[in-house]
C-alpha cells in the first residue's frame, strides 16, 4: 500500500491550467482500481492518494505522468506502508 503526497510547489499558480488533465489522471487511477482514495492536503496544501495493487515502479511511473508532476505543479513523494494491523474493513489491505 502507498500515500502518495502531492505538495504544490512554487509552480501552483499553474494548477488551473492543468486542472483538467490532472483529473483525469486521478479518475484513470480509480476506474484502474489503483487509487482508493483521493482528498486534499489541508489547508490547502496539495493532494495525497491512497493506492494499493501495484507495484512500487509502476506507481512511481504513474505518478509521473500526472499532468500537476509534469509541469511542476506538485512534487510527489510516495510512501510505502506495510499494513501490520487494520480494521476489519481495511483487512483487504494486508494482502
Amino acid at each position: 500500500m502507498y500515500v502518495t503526497l502531492l505538495r504544490f510547489s512554487a509552480n501552483k499558480a499553474a494548477a488551473a491550467e492543468h486542472m483538467a488533465g490532472h483529473q483525469n489522471w486521478i479518475r484513470q487511477g480509480v476506474e484502474d482500481g489503483i487509487f482508493l482514495l483521493v482528498g486534499s492536503i489541508q489547508p490547502g496544501q496539495g493532494g495525497a492518494v491512497l493506492a494499493t495493487g501495484i507495484t512500487l515502479e509502476d506507481l512511481q511511473a504513474r505518478v509521473a505522468e500526472d499532468p500537476f508532476v509534469l509541469h511542476d505543479v506538485v512534487t510527489a513523494e510516495v510512501i510505502e506502508i506495510a499494513p501490520n494491523l487494520t480494521d476489519p474493513r481495511l483487512a483487504f489491505l494486508k494482502n
